[in-house]
């Protein structure tokens, strides 16, 4: 049996030194729960930043009122600048993000229920893949923390393909 995605990525992280940050909306912080469930995490976790709000996003992550005006909080420019704002708030080597309809409501004809969009900024470039999830509410949550982790796994080991609509 493989180990858990947290495990593996924090494995990886410790190995290279590397610092994480996560910027997280839909999922409430359940990112930063999986990392930190790791002993020793705090060796290559620097912390979460729960952007939930508009006014969080804008504010502490530093995303464009324009971007979430032109593209809405859920959209591949906002889970970008997201990203880049913890990473650069965290001061981390990597930051994820999230931002998503979770449900049961919320959703719109072309973003609906369980949208959400996946970030990832490094030193070496910004990635992001879209989702939709067909779950309840804690099932979306649920899915895009593994969705998340597994990009963050995807990049550590080398794959430089991340974009990507699933």
């Amino acid at each position: 049996m493989k180990p858990l995605l947290e495990i593996q990525t924090g494995e990886l992280l410790r190995s290279r030194h590397l610092k994480l940050a996560t910027a997280e909306s839909c999922t409430g912080g359940l990112i930063a729960d999986r990392i930190t469930n790791v002993p020793g995490s705090s060796d290559y976790f620097m912390g979460a930043i729960v952007a939930y709000a508009n006014e969080v996003k804008i504010h502490s992550l530093g995303v464009s009122s324009a971007t979430i005006e032109r593209h809405g909080a859920v959209s591949r420019e906002t889970a970008l600048e997201m990203a880049r704002g913890a990473r650069r708030a965290l001061q981390a080597d990597l930051a994820l993000s999230v931002t998503g309809i979770a449900g049961p409501g919320g959703g719109l004809p072309d973003k609906p229920v369980g949208t959400t969009w996946i970030g990832l900024a490094a030193v070496d470039g910004d990635w992001a893949r879209t989702f939709c999830w067909q779950g309840g509410r804690v099932e979306n949550k649920t899915a895009s923390c593994e969705a998340a982790l597994q990009l963050l796994l995807d990049y550590l080991g080398g794959n430089r393909e991340l974009n990507s609509e699933a």
